[in-house]
């Protein structure tokens, strides 16, 4: 009789940005392996360290010492900023499915599961791709959110999709393959990803998923030379999305 788990994807990598997060780099690395071991036997956890100035690069290599046949470390010299650190991420995933979420424990890893059901499930390619309920920011935090939202809905042609840069997506490696290498390096990034997916091809199935205060760190994403940066990218991207 086989006693082996029956596991629901082939093979898993999840990564995660870090920048300045020693209080929560540990914790999410751990979660990580928990809850991808219970979807896969083949995984693999990279840790990207975007140029932390606190100890988060030393406690993720710290991880990587103790399970290295799971946890693999890519640093950057400098802070590059978040759209840069998921670029590292999704060139380097080398796995049949590919999980990114925040370093900012703002989401659980475990809730993965919610993603993996609906794309296992579906007779079509698909992204699996979250959106926050219940989102636990400060009040002008989510306004502006709802705001950038609803104009990258109208401009980019995603109006399906009502959290467009949830940083809690489950993709197929093969799609990231054909939509590499993206070109935005700030928040847009997010938005050039679906726009690429969607013209090739794969559904974007979104699903709802928790949302948790933040209790380490600082928010970086409603300082100002952020969304100034953001709405740039957007001028500067808005009507090559409709040509790619």
């Amino acid at each position: 009789m086989n006693s082996d788990p029956e596991y629901l994807l082939p093979s898993l990598t999840i990564f995660f940005p870090f920048h300045n997060e020693e209080g929560n780099v540990i914790y999410m690395i751990e979660n990580a392996i928990k809850a991808g071991l219970r979807i896969t036997e083949n995984l693999e956890v990279i840790a990207i360290d975007d140029g932390s100035e606190d100890s988060t690069g030393q406690l993720s290599r710290s991880m990587e010492k103790k399970y290295p046949d799971l946890v693999r470390v890519i640093s950057h010299k400098h802070n590059m900023g978040y759209g840069a650190a998921l670029k590292t991420g999704f060139v380097n995933s080398t796995k049949d499915w590919v999980f990114f979420s925040d370093g900012d424990r703002q989401f659980r890893t475990e809730d993965i599961n919610l993603l993996v059901n609906v794309a296992v499930s579906s007779d079509k390619p698909v992204v699996a791709a979250g959106y926050r309920i219940n989102r636990q920011d400060p009040l002008y935090r989510r306004l502006n959110a709802g705001l950038y939202n609803i104009l990258l809905r109208t401009l980019l042609g995603l109006r399906g999709v009502r959290d467009i840069d949830c940083a809690f997506k489950l993709i197929p490696g093969e799609a990231l393959k054909r939509v590499l290498p993206l070109r935005c390096n700030g928040a847009m990034i997010s938005s050039e990803l679906l726009c690429r997916c969607k013209k090739a091809g794969y559904n974007i199935l979104e699903v709802p998923v928790p949302h948790y205060p933040r209790l380490e760190g600082e928010q970086s994403g409603a300082r100002i030379d952020v969304i100034i940066k953001a709405f740039r990218e957007l001028v500067k991207n808005w009507k090559r999305f409709h040509t790619l």
